[in-house]
């Protein structure tokens, strides 16, 4: 990863393109080019397949940086993030076939796994299927969110064995009998391209066993890109409180509570985090974001509430850490936390 002054750098320039990247993605505006450029890519990929494999702490960090100032680039990332580490988990002869590619910014990769987690669990029957077909699989049924799917050579996603096994699986976004839909029209982020990907007895050949314990969700990437548009919020709430002195004490218990949440956030990469605890931060952060740009909107009176305005963009994308990746104990602590009930 970047040294700070050259994160900061960095960061710039995606703000710069940041309402571009809001309409047509971070692939076409250039964004991603930007990330790959400054070496951001090589740091998710391993020393050993072409990487320079930062550590847990400085990408976490770089979330939280990138999120302040596109949230769209920061979520396409922790995408294609998601989507390494699974291949990086596989068998040598996919680490090396697909990662030094990647780690050049030479291809682009994305991840679909809801599926396995959390959408459409209710269904009886999942809803992405594998059978073994020789000596490779077929896949069957649907991945219902996949960003940048209609920007990426290579989709990561999770299928389920006619033995209850889940497996992931690369697949090729050209492969036969695989269906990219339309970009979702969503609240916010639409930029993003997130999509529904259908797949038709596509056939692949590229399979890794998922880790013990199975894919999950709510993860540190997920915590440290809310705490990072929270600050885009604080921010904004900074520049109201220069004419009105009013805000400052509001602001203040804002940075205050982002600065200890990222403290925390820092300690769980270096040192690591108890599933229950990495699930308190993530709804404490959630809480933090919504609050931020509620806060925001408050402040900025009548043209906060207008279309265009910074603040009513960020309101709108604080929901999305609302539905987004949210395992079941994060979603009941922050339903709770809009209730008012312990």
């Amino acid at each position: 990863m970047p040294a700070v002054a050259a994160l900061a750098a960095v960061c710039e320039e995606l703000a710069a393109r940041a309402d571009r990247t809001a309409i047509e993605g971070p692939w076409r505006s250039g964004s991603v080019a930007t990330l790959a450029r400054h070496g951001m890519l090589a740091g998710f990929v391993p020393a050993d397949c072409g990487g320079t494999e930062a550590s847990e702490a400085a990408i976490s960090a770089a979330f939280v940086a990138i999120a302040g100032r596109c949230l769209t680039t920061a979520l396409a990332l922790t995408q294609w993030a998601s989507a390494v580490r699974i291949i990086a988990s596989g068998p040598p002869s996919v680490r090396a076939a697909r990662l030094p590619g990647l780690a050049r910014g030479e291809q682009f990769t994305t991840v679909g796994i809801s599926q396995l987690t959390t959408s459409r669990q209710h269904v009886g029957t999942p809803v992405l299927q594998a059978v073994a077909d020789g000596a490779s699989w077929r896949l069957e049924g649907l991945c219902p969110w996949v960003t940048g799917a209609d920007a990426s050579d290579t989709l990561v996603t999770g299928a389920v064995l006619p033995d209850g096994q889940q497996m992931f699986f690369v697949v090729p976004t050209d492969a036969s009998g695989l269906e990219i839909g339309p970009p979702l029209e969503m609240l916010a982020l639409s930029g993003s391209r997130t999509a529904v990907v259908r797949l038709h007895g596509v056939r692949v050949t590229e399979a890794i066993l998922p880790a013990a314990g199975g894919p999950r969700t709510g993860g540190l990437a997920t915590t440290a890109l809310a705490l990072g548009a929270a600050r885009a919020s604080i921010e904004l709430m900074i520049l109201e409180a220069a004419a009105r002195p009013a805000l400052e004490a509001v602001v203040a218990g804002l940075r205050d509570e982002q600065a200890a949440l990222i403290a925390r956030l820092q300690q769980a990469a270096t040192a690591g985090i108890e599933p229950a605890d990495r699930d308190r931060l993530r709804a404490e952060a959630t809480s933090l974001v919504v609050r931020a740009a509620q806060a925001a909107v408050t402040a900025s009176k009548g043209a906060g509430f207008i279309h265009g305005h910074p603040a009513e963009r960020l309101a709108r994308e604080s929901l999305f850490f609302l539905v987004w990746s949210c395992p079941q104990a994060v979603a009941s602590a922050v339903l709770c936390r809009l209730a008012g009930v312990e």
